[in-house]
């Protein structure tokens, strides 16, 4: 009888181990739990592109998209972290899993979403080709074969300069693009419109100008490694961003960065 007794406690405490452990599986491979389970959510920003991302005037980090961040973070119950590198630095870093997630102006293109799951965009903003005030030679996007832009390495803006044919320039912030630009050192750069605008708003003596905006505003929504671990985080950080929409929140911040509402197409 006590043989029989034991035997099922043994089982009993198997199972249990078992479950636990089948538990502690399923916890690692959920970043939602895995992120709620340290209290933060470790977000990858620049630092240096305004109105996205920057330092203001006593060097706190601020911008429309570290606004955002934290609106998640706050929708999600946890604190928001971030962690400032540089843009090529960002994916990899969420392939490597050092952040959770990024809020920088990312685009949604063809060739990110056969590498990552985008959340709902949040935000559209229109590209645009900027060159100097006195720039009659390129007033199209076509215009760019044979001509020289910075933009930084790896951006959607990049990636367009050369499919127009340009040759691209690396550079690490919209500011120094901009020196570069007036110093006669490129012909042109692919920009953010917003970061144009706000640019302009800061430096209006700047002899720059638009030449040019794409057709359609770029999708700005949130890149998550593909597959079920970031199941559960997209989805409530989809259901974040619709809360965030739906009670003005998104449109009053991209109000007071951008000076009108792009959070709706």
């Amino acid at each position: 009888m006590k043989r029989i007794m034991l035997t099922a406690f043994a089982a009993a405490l198997a199972l249990t181990a078992f479950t636990g452990c089948s538990k502690k599986k399923t916890a690692a491979g959920d970043q939602l739990a895995a992120v709620k389970a340290k209290g933060e959510i470790i977000f990858a920003t620049e630092g240096t592109w305004a109105p996205w991302t920057y330092h203001n005037e006593s060097d706190e980090l601020t911008g429309f998209d570290v606004e955002v961040s934290k609106k998640i973070a706050e929708k999600l119950g946890v604190k928001a972290t971030f962690v400032e590198t540089e843009w090529d630095g960002i994916f990899a870093g969420i392939d490597a899993k050092r952040y959770d997630m990024t809020l920088n102006g990312v685009e949604i293109t063809e060739e990110r979403e056969q590498k990552y799951d985008f959340s709902t965009p949040y935000c559209y903003s229109p590209m645009a080709l900027i060159v100097l005030d006195t720039n009659t030679d390129i007033t199209k996007f076509e215009d760019l074969k044979g001509k020289t832009t910075a933009n930084s390495l790896a951006s959607t803006y990049a990636v367009t300069a050369e499919k127009y044919g340009a040759k691209v320039q690396t550079i690490d912030s919209f500011e120094e693009t901009i020196k570069l630009l007036v110093q006669g050192r490129i012909d042109a750069t692919l920009n953010d419109a917003t970061s144009f605008y706000d640019y302009k708003k800061v430096h209006p003596e700047t002899p720059i100008k638009i030449a040019k905006l794409n057709d359609s505003p770029s999708q700005i929504a949130i890149p998550f490694r593909k597959g079920n671990e970031s199941a559960a985080l997209r989805e409530a950080v989809n259901k974040a961003i619709d809360e965030l929409r739906t009670d003005g929140t998104l449109s009053a911040l991209s109000a007071r960065y951008f000076g009108f509402d792009a959070s709706k197409k």
